[in-house]
């Protein structure tokens, strides 16, 4: 029995542990794979007070030591459901069950697909979702990145450093993602910027040759031979296994105010898979702050 169970270890997840511990709860974090979530994929945190440089994995890392060094306890299992009786909820994995007084959901979201033919089969043959992990494979070769949000910008830039060709394919006439990092991009000799543009087919053998690209304005389509597709087009909240127990929106996130209580007693959530205006790292540390607050109000009865 745990006071509070908090379900996903990314920055909001372990920030959260960081909090309910500093108020003396007994706290176990369940990660599914591998602490950090999807900030380790980020070569270079620059919008994070403190620190103007620092790898996501160093960050993840840091929090995480953080954490365990206050005596939060981590498994890495992936949690599946949770059941309530009395007041307590129980948490269960594919190998165990743990119980609390509290729960907290941290637990991100994951990658949004192109809805593709064949992208399935051609991820890791020519398609991935995460350029710091496999950019390195396409070293001096031509790939694409999609997408127009600061994750697409931040891959382009760093597949710049790495691939002689980049195209950036955005559906749209202007980019969603910082400024400063659409800039530098456009400085980049190597890169090549589609505005208005879709990919509508993906052309391989055992492995992706090439992407056919429609134009929104004009529907003309126009064929692009590459070696890497690298797919940023934003993520979809983890919260599927917990629905019938707290209320999702429309688009699967889990309704909560700044609060970050649901609409479950007991029950908070934290992080990218909540409703909020803004998903950066510091509102997921934010949010795991104000989650565990109210976690260890609940706990102590208020």
């Amino acid at each position: 029995m745990f006071d509070i169970i908090v379900i996903g270890g990314g920055p909001a997840g372990m920030t959260a542990a960081i909090y309910a511990r500093r108020a003396a709860k007994t706290v176990l974090v369940l990660e599914a794979v591998a602490c950090g979530g999807q900030i380790i994929n980020t070569p270079d945190i620059e919008n994070y007070p403190v620190e103007a440089h620092i790898s996501g994995f160093d960050f993840a890392s840091r929090v995480q030591e953080q954490a365990k060094g206050l005596g939060a306890e981590f498994v890495f299992e992936k949690a599946v459901e949770i059941r309530e009786e009395n007041g307590i909820k129980t948490v269960v994995t594919a190998r165990n069950a743990y119980s609390a007084k509290a729960v907290i959901l941290a637990t991100g979201s994951e990658n949004r697909k192109l809805g593709l033919e064949d992208e399935d089969r051609l991820t890791g043959r020519g398609i991935s979702y995460c350029a710091t992990c496999d950019g390195n494979f396409y070293r001096g070769k031509t790939v694409a990145v999609v997408g127009g949000g600061n994750t697409a910008l931040e891959d382009a830039l760093y597949l710049a450093d790495i691939a002689a060709k980049v195209y950036l394919i955005h559906r749209r006439d202007s980019f969603r993602g910082e400024e400063a990092s659409a800039a530098r991009l456009k400085q980049r000799e190597n890169v090549e910027i589609i505005y208005n543009a879709n990919v509508t087919k993906l052309i391989s053998e055992k492995r992706l040759k090439a992407i056919e690209v429609t134009d929104k304005l004009d529907g003309s389509v126009r064929t692009i031979e590459l070696n890497g597709l690298f797919i940023a087009v934003g993520r979809v909240p983890e919260n599927r296994n917990f629905a019938s127990l707290v209320e999702l929106d429309e688009a699967g996130y889990v309704i909560a105010g700044e609060d970050c209580r649901t609409s479950a007693e007991g029950i908070f959530v934290a992080g990218d898979n909540r409703t909020k205006a803004l998903r950066q790292l510091v509102t997921a540390t934010a949010d795991g702050a104000m989650a565990a607050t109210e976690a260890v109000r609940y706990v102590n009865g208020g």
